[in-house]
């Protein structure tokens, strides 16, 4: 720990330096608990998109096998039956953080021959769209888990820093420059009235 100066300028520092800490700490005290809480509804929202995953998966499971045959997945002249076109995010603010929100994906499934398509193509294609839809928002939930799991992180270590560390160490500064002044000023005292003492007494 570096040496203080034992002056009134280094303790009125000090004490500034302590307002400003006691002033600053129950700001970051309440972005915590606010970044506690979102942490644990993006945690949620992940475990639903888990969830929805799995079930999903598990209904395509018998359209797998079909799909991976290429000329059941594409058009005859190679064109996937199914393409995603667009993504649509925006950006939202929690407790200051920038983090990306899921709004849509858009499909484009391409014409094909109703006659000569398997009749379980729809039903096939719109799970396909529902296990992807599910997909890209558990991507984009798990970036904002990410974000915000980093910034209270963060925000944790600078509570734990002015509570355990900067406010008790400065505290204690103070206490030390006022007992060394206090002991300075006694001295003082002691010095003056010993002065005194013989100046009264070679005036005898």
């Amino acid at each position: 720990m570096a040496k203080i100066k034992l002056t009134k300028n280094e303790l009125k520092k000090k004490k500034d330096a302590l307002k400003m800490y006691q002033r600053y700490l129950p700001t970051l005290q309440l972005k915590k608990q606010q970044l506690q809480v979102e942490v644990r509804s993006v945690q949620t929202r992940l475990e639903q998109l888990l969830a929805r995953k799995a079930t999903l998966e598990k209904e395509y499971d018998p359209w797998i096998a079909v799909f991976s045959e290429q000329e059941k997945a594409r058009k005859s002249n190679g064109e996937p039956l199914l393409r995603i076109v667009s993504v649509r995010t925006d950006e939202g603010n929690i407790a200051g953080v920038t983090i990306p929100v899921f709004q849509d994906i858009e499909f484009e499934r391409s014409v094909y021959d109703l006659y000569a398509a398997p009749v379980w193509i729809d039903s096939a294609l719109t799970l396909m769209e529902q296990l992807l839809r599910t997909q890209m928002e558990l991507e984009i939930v798990t970036r904002q888990r990410e974000l915000l799991a980093h910034e209270l992180r963060i925000t944790t270590q600078r509570v734990n820093l002015f509570e355990k560390v900067k406010i008790p160490e400065t505290i204690a500064d103070i206490r030390k420059i006022r007992i060394y002044l206090g002991d300075q000023q006694t001295a003082q005292v002691v010095r003056g009235k010993i002065a005194k003492r013989k100046v009264e007494g070679a005036g005898r």
